[in-house]
């Protein structure tokens, strides 16, 4: 019998009822069972972090040195290991899966750093005699919820800060994805962090993130999801004045002009459109090509597309691993339907891909002659599905890639510092990447778009401590 991965409350393994966590690749394969909280379960879950949160944001920085600490060096001794569990639950590559491990042990052991750098700010007063100190405080109990498509990379960059700067944690996981996260959270509560601290609570977002924000208890909550269920944790945070951060969907441009080097086009362009089975809020879905490459990058994008090896995670020779699960198959597959149905040419891949077992694979789909006024360009799809759009000049793509609701990533692959120069401080997007995919972040920098892409302080790096900490000035008069 498999056994039943529990939920962490109080420092207690607890939980009775679980799920099957099911392989993308092989749907006969059962990657664990998995518990699903209540609201009781929750709602002790947030008292627990209430309760520790005194003596915690109190605690020596060395004693949260060495948590995190440890914690990044079991990850990095174990990224094969967990590497092959984050592919098998999510479906990434097996090299992705480990990359994305790698990353994790990265974020934690800069979080740990930032324990020993905790700063604060002394100026004189204008009165004299009076001396004024700026400091930052931990802000209580944080909520943090996490999506299905970085399972261990994003709550690594949630939990890894909160618990940095002093926080105490009630954490929920996908539910589609809970076996990276449940490690995590094994290897911190092993790793010495006391009882209550951190809270893993899985399970449906209607009962568990249901009950996370509807309590007044949680002060700070931080999302990463659709943009409908962000909306949902803005207006839930709002009623009991509760701090929130959100990081939601994307419809991400990359530019391609005529001055660019093909070769680095087509690399750059398959990678941010398709790799990670172009599940990432960062992909790039939208390639607003001008008119004088247009012709030359569609075929040789096309020619790249058809040689892209889907299949297994785990196999060797897959560049593209499957679909998360049915219900996103079925929205890339109507997506696809919908292109078509507007006007768009489907030059290349959509069709269903049978594999050695029983999985969710898709072949990469590219459109050309797209409009940005195509629902295929205005509305995010999280699959493996990019829409050409030609342009006539520079501004023009400017513009293009203006014209979105969203900002989270823009790419430009130019050989020309003018447009290169122009587009980085004209682009209206948290992220700007010139020559590189727009998929691909570093993890000591700050992440992050505008518009309806974010909201709130921007996640990683020094600049998390916006989220994660209060500011507190304090005067003293001398004698």
């Amino acid at each position: 019998m498999t056994e039943l991965h529990q939920n962490l409350i109080n420092g207690e393994w607890v939980g009775g009822d679980g799920v099957d966590n099911i392989n993308p690749s092989n749907t006969n394969e059962v990657v664990g069972v998995y518990a699903r909280a209540t609201v009781e379960d929750t709602l002790n879950a947030i008292a627990a972090a209430k309760a520790a949160f005194p003596a915690w944001s109190r605690s020596g920085i060395m004693e949260r040195w060495g948590v995190l600490s440890k914690t990044a060096h079991e990850i990095f001794a174990r990224k094969d290991e967990l590497g092959a569990l984050l592919s098998r639950e999510e479906g990434k590559t097996l090299a992705e899966g480990i990359g994305e491990v790698t990353r994790a042990g990265q974020i934690f052991e800069f979080f740990a750093g930032e324990v020993l750098r905790l700063t604060g700010e002394s100026v004189p007063s204008v009165r004299p005699g009076v001396g004024v100190e700026m400091t930052r405080e931990p802000m209580g109990v944080v909520g943090i919820i996490t999506p299905w498509n970085f399972p261990i990379a994003i709550p690594a960059w949630k939990i890894a800060p909160a618990l940095a700067y002093g926080n105490t944690v009630v954490f929920k996981p996908a539910d589609l994805v809970p076996g990276c996260s449940w490690a995590i959270v094994e290897m911190l509560n092993r790793n010495g962090l006391p009882k209550g601290v951190l809270n893993l609570v899985m399970g449906k977002g209607s009962v568990v993130g249901q009950t996370m924000l509807d309590s007044k208890d949680i002060v700070a909550q931080t999302f990463t999801g659709s943009v409908n269920t962000g909306r949902r944790v803005a207006e839930a945070s709002v009623k009991v004045m509760r701090k929130f951060q959100l990081e939601m969907g994307g419809k991400n441009p990359t530019i391609v002009l005529d001055d660019a080097d093909l070769a680095v086009a087509v690399e750059t362009t398959a990678q941010s459109a398709f790799y990670s089975t172009g599940q990432r809020c960062t992909a790039s879905s939208r390639l607003i090509v001008t008119e004088g490459i247009h012709d030359k990058f569609v075929a040789a994008l096309t020619e790249r597309i058809r040689n892209l090896k889907v299949g297994d995670a785990l196999a060797k020779d897959t560049q593209i691993g499957p679909v998360v699960d049915p219900g996103q198959l079925k929205q890339d597959t109507d997506y696809i339907e919908i292109g078509k149905g507007e006007g768009a040419k489907l030059a290349v891949g959509g069709g269903l891909v049978k594999g050695d077992n029983p999985g969710y694979f898709l072949q990469p789909a590219l459109f050309t002659e797209a409009t940005n006024q195509m629902r295929i360009s205005r509305e995010e799809i999280f699959g493996p599905v990019a829409a050409v759009i030609r342009v006539k000049d520079y501004e023009e793509a400017l513009a293009t890639a203006n014209d979105t609701d969203f900002g989270l990533s823009a790419g430009i692959v130019t050989t020309s510092l003018k447009y290169a120069t122009h587009f980085k401080r004209n682009a209206e997007a948290g992220m700007v990447m010139v020559n590189v995919p727009t998929a691909g972040v570093d993890f000591h920098v700050p992440f992050g778009g505008r518009k309806g892409s974010s909201y709130g302080p921007k996640e990683q790096g020094k600049y998390a401590a916006e989220f994660f900490t209060q500011v507190k000035t304090a005067y003293t008069a001398a004698g």
